[in-house]
């Protein structure tokens, strides 16, 4: 899942006409509409599992809100009712928020939405999504949201909280009207290098991309030191849920969002006033003998799983051993062999010093020559303080020594079980 910006998306003024035949343009600005959704729902935490539902006021965020929708599940959990609708999403669907969630037409956008609330109650966490669909108007539509979890207690989920943004592919007449145009443009325009332009590569429609080489190349990040350390995490928190709300690309998705994770690390050692306020309005502590877990806790949710967190901390940490630098982890994780599992191993056993190794037959030694001897005999046995003999019971009862045994290894046993007996 990659985020939508609503700025420059549409033609406000073909946009409120409801023109099925237009073709729409999805920005590509870095803040995209549901990532700041997404961040707007992790500033409500608290340290709680879910924000409030009285923190949120969805009709006063112009920046995301015309794009949204409250499910209710207080009165009815098997059938939600709409507490709030977005106006484009009104708009959009032909119908207001008095219309409950079952009632919802298959083919409306918001039952793009609706469709997913019980992946929510599931996972208990922020999920987001992306297909296509043939509206109710037969336009193939193309649509992006997130879904996240809000309740009234802060412990029970009771309502959801929904953003979508979409765009409408362009009729065949229009589409092959364009096609025409930009050839007979391509014709008479000189070779020269073209300007790189933003699309819509990973889209459901995205058919001839190769999702590992579609995966790969959003590892960039336009950043430069000019920007703010919040803009760093909001890029990192971008990461975070795209990866969430990936599939077959979950590998890739997860080494670019711990690429982007760490790069955040990388410049909030620099800027510590900026990431202690960070920290401070996200309720998290800073950790002197942990520093990447208040990292990973800001970007991923400090309600995200604790074992998975602490194996990313692992990771950056090991990046940092290391010394990489901006945007080298994610080659790092992939060029490894056993990837992020390895990592993690070889970082705790860099953490755990090694025991030092005891020597019990030395330790023998010390203990048996505090013990006085049973008895005394005379054979040459050279320089050796300790000696293995042999020997065996004769008629009278006494014992008589036949000789020794010279085999170190035998000799260091017998000291390791004599030194455990009282002798």
């Amino acid at each position: 899942m990659r985020a939508i910006d609503e700025q420059d998306v549409f033609d406000r003024d073909r946009a409120d006409e409801g023109s099925a035949d237009m073709s729409v343009t999805i920005g590509t600005d870095e803040r995209r509409m549901h990532v700041r959704a997404y961040n707007h729902w992790a500033s409500l935490l608290n340290g709680r599992p879910f924000p409030l539902i009285s923190d949120l006021q969805p009709a006063d965020l112009e920046d995301f809100g015309p794009h949204s929708v409250l499910l209710d599940f207080t009165a009815d959990p098997e059938n939600p009712s709409i507490a709030y609708l977005g106006r484009k999403l009104q708009d959009e669907c032909g119908f207001d928020q008095t219309i409950s969630v079952a009632d919802i037409p298959s083919r409306s956008l918001l039952s793009r939405l609706t469709d997913h609330y019980l992946e929510i109650i599931a996972n208990r966490a922020p999920i987001g999504f992306e297909a296509e669909f043939v509206n109710v108007r037969g336009s193939n539509t193309l649509y992006r949201g997130i879904l996240m979890p809000y309740s009234s207690s802060g412990e029970a989920i009771d309502f959801i909280y929904g953003v979508i943004n979409w765009k409408e592919v362009a009729r065949t007449d229009l589409e092959d009207e364009l096609i025409l145009e930009m050839d007979q443009a391509i014709r008479t325009t000189p070779r020269t290098a073209p300007a790189p332009v933003p699309v819509w590569a990973d889209g459901p429609s995205g058919e001839t991309i190769d999702e590992e080489e579609d995966a790969a190349d959003e590892g960039a990040v336009a950043l430069s030191e000019d920007d703010g350390l919040a803009d760093w995490l909001d890029a990192a928190r971008e990461g975070a849920v795209a990866f969430r709300g990936a599939d077959a690309r979950s590998r890739a998705a997860l080494y670019r969002a711990l690429s982007l994770c760490y790069d955040f690390a990388l410049v909030a050692e620099r800027r510590a006033e900026e990431y202690a306020e960070l920290l401070e309005d996200a309720g998290v502590s800073a950790q002197a003998r942990a520093p990447m877990t208040p990292i990973v806790k800001l970007v991923f949710g400090v309600n995200y799983d604790k074992g998975r967190l602490t194996e990313f901390a692992a990771a950056l940490s090991h990046g940092r051993r290391l010394d990489l630098g901006v945007g080298a982890l994610r080659a790092f994780l992939e060029g490894a062999k056993g990837g992020l599992k390895a990592i993690v191993k070889a970082e705790r056993a860099l953490r755990t010093p090694a025991k030092p190794r005891i020597d019990r037959a030395e330790a023998g030694r010390v203990r048996l020559r505090d013990v006085a001897p049973k008895g005394i005999v005379t054979i040459d046995t050279g320089d050796a303080e300790f000696v293995l003999l042999i020997a065996r019971r004769v008629a009278d009862g006494t014992v008589g020594v036949l000789g020794a045994v010279e085999d170190g290894d035998m000799l260091d046993r017998a000291i390791r079980k004599a030194a455990k007996t009282d002798l």
